[in-house]
């Protein structure tokens, strides 16, 4: 990935609603520069979509949390899958190390944070989860260069 397109990818996760002239300037190209450099990272999937980003504690989900899974051998990806589907869920990662899987979840407060870990835990192929409570979000972004 050249300079220019790393310039435009943080230009835009600054704010996505920046126009092309905006992000010209910023980056001190032309305008005909940042949209064929945007549309070439869009075609090659380098850029999939623009969100909005939520405050979570706004719209009432002030309880993250991020659960440690395990897995019965051979069936990791189907039940990641299965994890995968609740709509608490952020994201879902397999790792390396003691556990299978780490799961980041945000829920509405403990009875919502219980049914879902009993629900987890109920699936044939989950083995024990280990649930850390987010207390503070120290740093959080999208950013996947520095």
């Amino acid at each position: 990935m050249d300079d220019l397109s790393r310039k435009i990818i943080d230009s835009l996760n600054n704010d996505a609603r920046k126009s092309f002239r905006e992000i010209a300037k910023e980056t001190g190209t032309s305008v005909t520069a940042v949209i064929h450099a945007v549309k070439g990272m869009e075609s090659k999937g380098i850029i999939r979509g623009y969100i909005p980003v939520i405050d979570p504690v706004l719209v009432g989900y002030d309880l993250g949390a991020v659960i440690a899974v395990r897995i019965s051998q051979g069936k990791i990806m189907e039940a990641q899958k299965k994890i995968a589907e609740d709509p608490h869920v952020a994201a879902v990662y397999d790792v390396t190390g003691e556990w299978d899987c780490l799961v980041v979840a945000r829920f509405k407060g403990r009875d919502d944070l219980n049914r879902f870990i009993k629900k987890i835990n109920a699936h044939p192929n989950i083995d024990r989860t280990v649930t850390h409570l987010i207390l503070n979000t120290v740093k959080e972004e999208r950013r996947v260069f520095p």
